[in-house]
């Protein structure tokens, strides 16, 4: 994603491998994040947090900095993230510990922990600073790299390989539903036609170079980078993201103790969609309208926290650049999950016609749950 949308933390500096995981990455919205969960969090005699997408635990660590008992399992799909959070968070000892996953396996690792429910659940979503700042990833259109985009290197098919097989009408869909580009059918037949004389795109400079010459100039010259959208849709589909998020809310809602509180940034329009959806459907009542009395069973299991989606002030936005398209919901579970399991939502996929696209049959499986923990020579497992 963009550095305009979608992406967690400060500008990259020139020497980012050498810079430590601290001095790389400034949370998106802290403050409010905090003073969001901390009744779920100042309380109790040993609260647990489960922050979802772990990064390079900017998050984390200003949570466990301000909640003494606080007890933080960390989650993410990128094993470099794992090892960065790892090593900085290493100074809070066993109040910490990092789980290699993807956040949809988030009522596993609350099982784990051997609670009847987690006092907070804390997402921030999108490509996160590491990924975006490493040029060999892939992820950003500013840098010559080959085209990788896969959040976990360690499997599943890198945009490059999408590029490759996909049809031209399957490249149309994923542009169109997932980057909402409109001039995916122009994009996709330009990249199909390279494809075909031998010339297929594999660097991030070359895709960005194709989508630029495809877009209208008129089109060029407002809403920022031509490609920006595209690489965002690619991004999403390697990584399924939007299907990974779909089923990770109301297993996170699942996972809180009631009282817990959920906190969501989201950096598109997408994203926070699907957010707003499953929270809403949580706050409201699910009995007829009318009804003198409404039955346990259909009334509302969160209260919204926030109204409508919270968004980073001038301020956040001059010393962070990269919040100016954060989208923060937050709401708190006031029934028990066991009496009333959260909803999920259907997502629109407006699909084309003909074979499905290549999120849907070529999606990486979840990684192993792995846990990792700093041992005495420093290296993680």
């Amino acid at each position: 994603m963009t550095a305009t949308a979608g992406d967690r933390g400060t500008a990259p500096g020139p020497e980012q491998g050498t810079v430590p995981a601290a001095q790389r990455h400034t949370p998106v919205l802290l403050e409010r994040c905090l003073d969001l969960l901390a009744p779920a969090l100042q309380d109790g005699p040993a609260p647990v947090m489960i922050d979802g997408t772990l990064g390079m635990g900017g998050h984390t660590e200003a949570a466990l900095e301000r909640f003494e008992r606080l007890t933080v399992i960390g989650i993410d799909r990128d094993a470099q993230a794992i090892s960065l959070a790892t090593e900085r968070l290493a100074r809070f000892g066993p109040r910490f510990r990092a789980v290699h996953t993807t956040y949809d396996r988030i009522d596993e690792v609350a099982r784990e922990g051997g609670r009847g429910g987690v006092d907070a659940v804390l997402m921030d979503l999108g490509v996160s600073s590491l990924q975006l700042d490493e040029a060999g990833r892939g992820f950003s259109y500013a840098r010559p790299a080959p085209l990788d985009m896969r959040m976990d290197q360690g499997g599943g098919s890198t945009a490059q390989e999408l590029l490759e097989e996909a049809s031209q009408e399957e490249l149309a869909w994923i542009l169109r539903t997932y980057g909402e580009e409109r001039f995916a059918s122009r994009i996709a037949a330009a990249l199909v036609r390279r494809r075909e004389a031998g010339r297929a795109v594999s660097t991030t400079a070359e895709l960005a170079e194709l989508v630029r010459e495809s877009v209208p100039a008129a089109a060029r010259r407002t809403g920022g980078h031509p490609a920006k959208r595209t690489f965002q849709a690619l991004r999403i589909a390697v990584n399924s993201e939007l299907d990974v998020l779909q089923r990770a809310l109301p297993r996170a809602l699942d996972a809180l103790r009631e009282g817990g509180r959920l906190v969501v940034e989201s950096y598109h329009s997408l994203e926070d969609r699907i957010v707003k959806q499953v929270l809403a459907a949580g706050a409201a009542s699910r009995a007829p309208e009318g009804l003198p009395l409404v039955p346990e069973a259909d009334r509302p299991y969160l209260e919204l926290l926030t109204h409508g989606a919270v968004k980073a002030d001038a301020f956040e936005i001059a010393s962070n650049p990269r919040s100016a398209s954060v989208r923060l919901r937050a709401a708190m579970r006031t029934r028990d999950a066991l009496q009333a399991p959260a909803l999920g939502v259907e997502r629109p996929t407006g699909r084309a016609p003909g074979p499905r696209p290549p999120q849907s049959r070529r999606a990486p499986r979840s990684p192993r749950v792995q846990r990792h923990t700093r041992n005495p020579g420093g290296a993680h497992r």
